[in-house]
């Protein structure tokens, strides 16, 4: 279970949760078709060392790079490469990680490269709709599957596959603590969460089914059926009436 943290510990977050959406920000504001995905992490790489914050993912359970990116059928995880070129009208789902003073924070956003389609856009525009959302609900007491149920909400009645096998999460000590957030589940139900503690809320939705697979470098996640996906994240600080969000 994540532990409710001190407030040296908070303020330790706050500040490496500011790098983190500076980064993914520029990122943002970056990406364009003709850039490798390795590029798009050598970018990230060096704007966090202008900060002096540390990157989190390197080396996790052996990742390769400083950040995750995953394009189009591509949920999460897809390992940056210097082959892989981002396209017209791509997908481009960034994730990233940053450790400050031993503490870490987690945030991920999607956003399209060049001209974008209508129905990329909407589904962008709705996963990010469901992480607000669920942020929304967020308070001390709040069960987990209050969570998960105000990001089903928004997916569902947009008729997206919700991913399963991936959910949010504890974060802080660790990159991934418990208690696990499930991106659905019923109001009022499951793990009961305190002032204090920190989350990372991150809703996965593909325009397919919510089946997916990983591929044989043995760290990208892909839609099963070739559907496209959009991932956004945000750490929060869950407070006595609301959350504070980290990352923003």
């Amino acid at each position: 279970m994540t532990r409710v943290k001190t407030t040296a510990e908070i303020n330790a977050m706050r500040e490496g949760g500011a790098m983190l959406a500076h980064v993914l920000k520029a990122l943002a504001e970056y990406v364009e078709p003709g850039l490798s995905t390795k590029e798009l992490a050598v970018f990230a790489q060096k704007e966090l060392a202008k900060l002096g914050g540390k990157p989190a993912f390197l080396g996790y359970y052996g990742f390769p790079d400083v950040l995750c990116v995953s394009l189009n059928d591509e949920v999460v995880h897809g390992i940056p490469r210097e082959d892989r070129i981002i396209q017209n009208g791509d997908i481009v789902s960034m994730d990233f990680g940053v450790l400050h003073k031993g503490l870490i924070t987690d945030a991920a956003i999607s956003v399209i490269a060049g001209k974008a389609r209508s129905e990329d856009v909407q589904l962008v525009a709705k996963t990010k709709q469901a992480m607000e959302a669920a942020i929304d609900v967020v308070r001390d007491g709040v069960k987990t599957g209050t969570i998960g149920a105000a990001a089903e909400a928004i997916l569902s009645k947009a008729h997206y596959g919700i991913v399963r096998d991936y959910v949010g999460h504890g974060v802080g000590h660790e990159l991934h603590e418990e208690p696990n957030v499930p991106n659905f589940g019923i109001k009022g139900e499951g793990v009961s969460l305190t002032e204090g503690m920190t989350i990372a809320i991150e809703p996965m939705a593909t325009r397919g089914s919510h089946d997916v697979f990983v591929a044989a470098d043995n760290w990208t996640v892909k839609t099963k059926d070739g559907s496209r996906a959009a991932h956004f994240e945000n750490t929060v600080l869950i407070t006595k009436d609301g959350a504070e969000v980290l990352t923003a």
